[in-house]
């Protein structure tokens, strides 16, 4: 078999017409490394994507809506779907250095049904009423896993499992996380070295932040001034524009509809091009 030149093939233009026969392109490909740095206005937003940089749950629901596992690689219910089983990931450590284990779990999900262990990597929830969608609801960020089940907050104190440790985070105000090194999700999602969220109060100045080159990401910006601007990308559209994006900036194909921020997502999905 003949070995391609991968060098030659990007030169050639060879690589544009195979990803553009995949469905893909070369924005689309994902790269590793530099800083993803977001303005957000003073909500809940900061908190939102901050959650979903450092912790994970049991599921995760992805950009189009199907479901997958996080945490957990596997469950089963019975057929009333009032009993079920979890089947746990071996490779999850939580960024003080502790793996994560079956009990870690248990103690989060005490409140949705009684818990048992079965093995080192599975255990039983049965709960009081039959719940067909339990592995959605296990996705929602109020059953990310703590060690021990301990409170997410502050943020400055926040250790989780996800792809991005806390390196210095005041409430409300900043956060600033960096790639865990061999994360379990190496080569999947969290693809920048740092990620940082800036609270900005005023829409008119996160415009401006944007356009001076000190984010790469302004929520909900004002639009005046934006609007038919060179090298913005705005999302969903020009007209709604909740997200402004400068060019420098990794879109995925898609970018979950729901909640804002790919649906607090965004530190693990999102690159710099």
């Amino acid at each position: 078999m003949t070995r391609i030149d991968r060098r030659a093939l990007f030169a050639s233009g060879a690589a544009a017409a195979l990803l553009a026969a995949t469905g893909a392109s070369l924005a689309d490909t994902p790269k590793q490394g530099g800083t993803l740095r977001l303005a957000v206005p003073r909500d809940n937003s900061l908190e939102q994507v901050a959650r979903g940089a450092v912790f994970d749950a049991l599921t995760e629901i992805a950009p189009d809506g199907t479901l997958r596992g996080e945490l957990a690689t596997g469950w089963q219910t019975d057929a009333d779907a009032r009993v079920w089983s979890f089947d746990l990931r071996d490779d999850a450590v939580f960024h003080d250095g502790v793996p994560m284990n079956v009990d870690d779990v248990i103690a989060v999900l005490a409140e949705v049904g009684r818990a048992e262990v079965l093995a080192p990597d599975r255990l039983q929830l049965e709960l009081a009423e039959a719940n067909p969608g339990l592995p959605f609801l296990l996705a929602d960020s109020r059953f990310v896993i703590t060690r021990q089940g301990a409170d997410v907050t502050p943020l400055h104190m926040a250790n989780g499992t996800g792809c991005y440790r806390v390196e210095r985070a005041e409430d409300g105000r900043h956060f600033l996380g960096r790639r865990v090194e061999g994360h379990y999700k190496n080569g999947r999602a969290g693809w920048v070295d740092t990620f940082e969220v800036i609270v900005i109060p005023d829409a008119t100045v996160r415009a401006e932040a944007l356009r001076g080159g000190f984010v790469d990401i302004a929520a909900f910006p004002d639009p005046s001034g934006l609007r038919g601007g060179r090298g913005l990308r705005f999302h969903p559209s020009e007209a709604e524009m909740a997200l402004a994006i400068t060019a420098s900036v990794g879109l995925p194909r898609q970018i979950a509809n729901g909640p804002a921020l790919d649906a607090g997502r965004i530190a693990e999905r999102w690159w710099m091009a």
